[in-house]
């Protein structure tokens, strides 16, 4: 092949390539890919934690006296004081002890037996 008809050639298959694959183009460009990228991440990790930390704050806040509860740490009580940034759970009979609120992870529901 000449090299005209090889450049003519290199260039018709180019452009086909080119226009059968929309999706290169826009990869192509850095910025574009860095903002689907950035997109997806908030997506996929920032908005779920956001929500789950916004129930948790709800979950924290409604806490009242009588709640079981599962600490961060693993430890299972009843509250049985609470205060203003702290609570108290009993963990065993005669044992209480002083956490802070942000320590709760959950509170335990209560099963109803099934009917027999």
């Amino acid at each position: 092949m000449s090299s005209p008809a090889l450049l003519a050639n290199l260039t018709t298959h180019g452009i086909l390539a080119a226009e059968s694959s929309g999706l290169q183009g826009v990869m192509e460009n850095p910025m574009i890919f860095m903002v689907l990228m950035f997109v997806m991440m908030y997506v996929v990790l920032i908005r779920p934690q956001r929500r789950r930390q916004k129930q948790l704050e709800s979950l924290i806040k409604a806490l009242k006296v009588g709640d079981e509860v599962v600490t961060i740490g693993g430890a299972h009580g009843v509250v049985t004081s609470l205060k203003e940034k702290t609570l108290m759970l009993r963990i065993a009979d005669g044992v209480k002890v002083e956490f802070d609120r942000s320590a709760v992870a959950s509170v335990v529901e209560d099963e109803k037996p099934a009917a027999s």
